[in-house]
């Protein structure tokens, strides 16, 4: 007999009922040191003051009117997003797979309304992710996401990840868009480097094709910057963001040009819940947290400190790691063991990390982890790799 919760899930034996910080505490009483934070979402960790606050605030004056209204706290964080970034106007949405179906709709309204109907075709790499939507998965278009599911939808030309020469001789005018992510993911934490974002961005200034950056993982801080394409000194035409944006709220957002929008006019797109009075009250406090300079430089100095830990970790347990990958608080321990038997050796342990491609474990903690819990976190996951390596 099925489950009445549809069993799409491989779930952990675990059931977390209260969140504090870097640490979740699990119905018997147990506590974990989160290092996964919702898969990149936590973004100031569980049960933050200011979050509290504005959810509980928000909660008791107004939930939801929808969009036929003008919402002021969506307003706000509009406002937010356009004063630090390249962006001229937002979308709300309520997820990163939302925010992809409205990107691939910018373009291809984008290029209709400049009269070039035909160029529709948008460029994206193998290892990404860009949602499970029916655009989401033939965007990333491996087997794993879209057996099954066809007829898939068209429209993508999916290229190998670094793959300069195929990148360039598929530069052409039926190109719309090319689609990445700064850093992949659930690919297995693969940076872009900074000269081939750059690369990227010269590439679609020559040809006229707008540029797509997928931040829904990367972005809000993660890699130390407000958003990870400002490490390569580049800007996106269009940007998808998510996760750490509600900081546990479900929260999304597409931000885009004035140019790159100009297609997206009244009736050309909607959401009854996008950007609703509750998501985006917290979004506001998740921004005014975040983008502050001195909170990002502390997770910088945060991330050279786990950094220069994890290094140690994997000179220790050289038959279970091989090497530390990633940028700022994103990062993933590339594997010699198989990454699940450490997630799930992690759990004994009390530590949470989340599996990748790649054989690779991935590193998000909240990006106001505490020294403490770095040392702990990293004193955690050495106890996990003794045992994996069976000299536990």
């Amino acid at each position: 007999m099925i489950a009445s919760v549809l069993p799409t899930y491989s779930r952990a034996p675990l059931t977390f009922v209260k969140g504090e910080g870097s640490w979740l505490v699990e119905a018997d009483g147990r506590r974990f040191l989160d290092l996964g934070a919702g898969i990149a979402v936590n973004a100031l960790g569980h049960a933050h003051p200011a979050l509290v606050k504005a959810l509980t605030d928000q909660a008791g004056a107004l939930w939801h009117t929808s969009n036929l209204y003008h919402i002021p706290a969506q307003q706000k964080l509009a406002d937010l997003l356009v004063e630090h970034t390249f962006a001229d106007t937002c979308f709300f949405t309520n997820s990163g797979t939302e925010a992809c179906e409205l990107a691939v709709k910018m373009v291809r309204k984008y290029f209709y309304d400049k009269g070039q109907p035909d160029r529709t075709e948008i460029i994206t790499f193998s290892g990404s992710f860009h949602g499970r939507s029916s655009a989401g998965i033939a965007a990333a278009g491996s087997e794993k996401m879209t057996k099954g599911f066809g007829p898939l939808l068209p429209g993508f030309t999916h290229l190998e990840f670094g793959d300069h020469d195929a990148l360039t001789a598929a530069a052409s005018d039926k190109i719309a868009a090319i689609m990445v992510e700064p850093v992949q993911g659930e690919g297995g934490i693969r940076p872009l480097p900074d000269q081939c974002l750059k690369g990227l961005r010269d590439l679609c200034d020559e040809h006229g094709i707008l540029l797509i950056l997928d931040e829904v993982q990367c972005g809000v801080g993660r890699t130390g910057k407000l958003f990870a394409h400002e490490w390569a000194g580049i800007a996106p035409d269009i940007m998808m963001v998510a996760k750490g944006i509600g900081g546990g709220f479900p929260l999304g957002a597409v931000l885009a040009t004035e140019d790159a929008a100009s297609g997206m006019t009244a009736g050309t797109h909607g959401s009854t819940y996008g950007g609703n009075p509750l998501g985006c009250a917290v979004g506001c406090a998740v921004l005014e947290e975040i983008a502050d300079d001195a909170f990002l430089a502390e997770v910088n100095r945060k991330a050279g400190l786990l950094r220069q830990k994890l290094e140690g970790l994997v000179a220790a347990h050289p038959d279970v790691f091989e090497a530390v990958r990633g940028s700022g608080l994103m990062l993933g321990l590339k594997c010699k063991a198989t990454n699940t038997d450490i997630v799930n050796a992690g759990y004994t342990h009390g530590v949470i990390t989340v599996p990748a491609a790649d054989n690779v474990i991935r590193l998000l903690p909240a990006l106001n982890i505490t020294d403490d819990d770095i040392a702990k976190a990293v004193d955690l996951l050495d106890q996990t790799a003794t045992v994996v390596a069976g000299h536990g």
